[in-house]
């Protein structure tokens, strides 16, 4: 029983995001319903993820429901990136299918809505979401998501998307990881060998401290330093940058190219 001399927690704040706009009217009549017995404050909607995070970083929400199945970002990648932000919302999964990865949210302290999604279980979720912690980004790693089609940069305190598709290479530095694309660069604080690990084929290791983007990779030169870089770099398309080529990489880096 709440105590009458403790002022009434305010409502959650509730983020809504799914690509169809049928799935969105439908949470925003279900959390309508249930508004009697848990109140609740939706503070934005979003088609697709890109946009979520946007507004999730200007408006911040206590809880996110996320659709799974959604085209260019699907919400397993949304989630990761959303961790990424100053306020980390709750984060409950809705999926039209049953099998889909179920074990694994079963697993994890993260909820998930079947759908069509019913009133009592929306609630029952919702209450479960509100008592739990947010979603930690080492829990979506151990789900086996699929490789993200982006890395999340926070800059000012503000979350940009970077393609995977756009970068030339990346380079460990300390704790950080220089993202390099042909505009400029980002840091992100990441580990190298997991993103060697995370996006194996996409990147190709050629030292410890570079993995270069496998196709982009236009070929390799020969140079008078026989040192660390056992005598080659490495020519990108779109970067006048020779990336060295350590001589422990050079007969890996080279069958992989040539496969």
């Amino acid at each position: 029983m709440t105590d009458p001399g403790l002022p009434a927690r305010p409502p959650p704040k509730i983020f809504l995001v799914d690509d169809e706009a049928p799935a969105r009217s439908r949470l925003r009549e279900l959390l309508a319903d249930i508004a009697g017995e848990l109140p609740t404050q939706v503070v934005g909607e979003a088609a697709n993820g890109q946009e979520a995070l946007v507004m999730l970083s200007a408006r911040p929400a206590d809880i996110a429901l996320i659709d799974v199945q959604m085209p260019e970002m699907n919400g397993l990648e949304l989630a990761r990136h959303i961790t990424s932000l100053e306020r980390v919302p709750a984060v409950i999964f809705t999926t039209a299918h049953e099998d889909y990865a179920v074990a694994a949210f079963e697993l994890s302290a993260v909820d998930y809505l079947l759908k069509p999604v019913r009133a009592a279980r929306l609630k029952a979720a919702l209450e479960k979401a509100a008592e739990g912690r947010p979603l930690q980004h080492e829990q979506l790693e151990q789900m086996g998501a699929a490789p993200r089609r982006h890395l999340s940069v926070v800059e000012r305190g503000r979350v940009t998307l970077v393609p995977v598709l756009d970068i030339l290479y990346l380079k460990a530095e300390l704790k950080y990881v220089t993202v390099r694309t042909r505009s400029r660069e980002y840091l992100v604080e990441e580990s190298l060998t997991q993103l060697e690990q995370e996006f194996y084929g996409v990147f190709v290791r050629v030292h410890r401290s570079y993995l270069v983007a496998r196709r982009l990779i236009r070929g390799f030169e020969r140079t008078a330093d026989d040192g660390d870089g056992g005598g080659w770099v490495v020519v990108l398309e779109g970067s006048e940058e020779r990336l060295p080529v350590s001589r422990r990489q050079w007969p890996m880096v080279k069958q992989l190219v040539s496969a």
